[in-house]
């Protein structure tokens, strides 16, 4: 059996072992070490990477009384050199840390206990039982664990016998009957958990909570804490400070600044639908003055989908012709008709656009279609054009 170093020390970065087993399955390597610093994955924190006799760690995990390996490749020798990832290690100690602190707080002040826990790349959670938290509980929350920290409160992790356990103030009391292993956060918890910790509140640097959302009833936090939200902290400082200059406004004043923004652009986007829409009227006019087919048909280089849609309309509105109309930057073309024209846009489009690589469909008055590439969308176009123009109708 693997001794578990990680057990002694959660610190010790780098030791000398010996192999006890390697093997190969299903292309990948394994190898079992008669002593191990690297954390497997469980309970709700992942597994530590680094590497052995210089090979890479790509998981770690239980097997009954095993740790498991998984390497890149079998190490040539049976003595080897294993390193921990601190930076990771330690970024799982910080998380680790804040979330048993978070989950002390939330349970002392609102007597919400947690329900589940998961350690992320990016950020972390906890699941409380509580149907709502107010955003005045959840900063009340945020401060009141920050305060812990500051007061660096001393984390001691030992071990204890179930009848030991059974007289400790536990959060929840454990389900092995054995080898009960306590992690004590002075003056705040005592929580029975076998991973990885910091030695005091005040390693774990921060909390920030960052959302919630409703999980099955209940309310997940997700928050970060340590590098994490120093590293979240720095880059939220240089988006303001991006923002401050471009906009030549100070910190305090820059929600007010694009809130005037925001309400500018509302105004121009309406002017220009206004506009939009007397530029569609002369243009439906010229259209119709202009036809020389029986199809209202024509390419524009650069109109969106919905402004095909809209010129369509206004064309289909002033004749019973069909209109057909293209754009060649989002490779689309629609057809539309009015009510008193003949059946069916939809079909006309279902029955031809398989033969073109187009997908859409729509219903008897209109119709839209996507291609992957303009020559497609070009080449469904003349066909429609011309096709509508020899049937005379759709």
């Amino acid at each position: 059996m693997t001794k578990k170093l990680y057990y002694d020390s959660p610190y010790l970065t780098q030791w000398e072992t010996r192999i006890i087993h390697t093997w190969q399955q299903d292309d990948c390597y394994y190898v079992e070490l008669e002593e191990t610093a690297f954390y497997p994955h469980g309970g709700g924190q992942p597994c530590d990477i680094g590497t052995i006799q210089g090979i890479p760690v790509l998981d770690v995990a239980t097997h009954g009384d095993q740790i498991v390996h998984q390497v890149e490749a079998l190490p040539e020798s049976k003595e080897v050199s294993c390193i921990i990832d601190w930076d990771v290690r330690f970024d799982h100690m910080q998380q680790h840390s804040a979330q048993h602190l978070l989950s002390a707080v939330c349970l002392e002040l609102y007597e919400c206990p947690t329900l589940s826990f998961h350690l992320g790349v990016d950020y972390c959670t906890i699941d409380v039982e509580a149907a709502e938290l107010s955003r005045d509980q959840l900063s009340s929350i945020e401060q009141e664990a920050n305060r812990h920290i500051y007061k660096n409160h001393p984390i001691h992790t030992y071990w204890v016998t179930e009848e030991e356990a059974a007289r400790i103030k536990l959060v929840k009391q454990p389900k092995v009957k054995e080898n009960i292993r306590i992690v004590e956060m002075k003056d705040v918890e005592y929580n029975a958990c076998g991973g990885t910790h910091v030695s005091s509140t005040g390693e774990i640097g921060m909390i920030k909570l960052l959302k919630t959302e409703k999980q099955k009833g209940n309310i997940r936090i997700y928050f970060i804490s340590g590098y994490r939200a120093l590293k979240e902290f720095n880059m939220y400082g240089q988006i303001i400070s991006t923002l401050s200059s471009r906009f030549k406004s100070g910190k305090e004043e820059l929600t007010d600044r694009l809130i005037q923004l925001e309400n500018e652009h509302k105004q121009v986007q309406a002017e220009l639908a206004v506009l939009k829409d007397q530029n569609d009227d002369y243009m439906a006019q010229q259209m119709i003055q202009d036809l020389a087919d029986k199809v209202i048909h024509h390419v524009f280089p650069d109109k969106t989908l919905k402004d095909l849609q809209n010129l369509a309309n206004k064309i289909a509105a002033m004749t019973e012709l069909p209109v057909l109309l293209a754009s060649v930057s989002e490779n689309k073309v629609v057809l539309c008709q009015n009510k008193e024209a003949s059946p069916s846009c939809g079909k006309f489009f279902k029955a031809h656009l398989a033969g073109f690589n187009g997908k859409g469909g729509g219903s008897d008055l209109m119709a839209q279609a996507g291609f992957t590439s303009w020559d497609d969308a070009a080449a469904f176009y003349h066909f429609a054009s011309q096709e509508l123009t020899d049937q005379g109708e759709i």
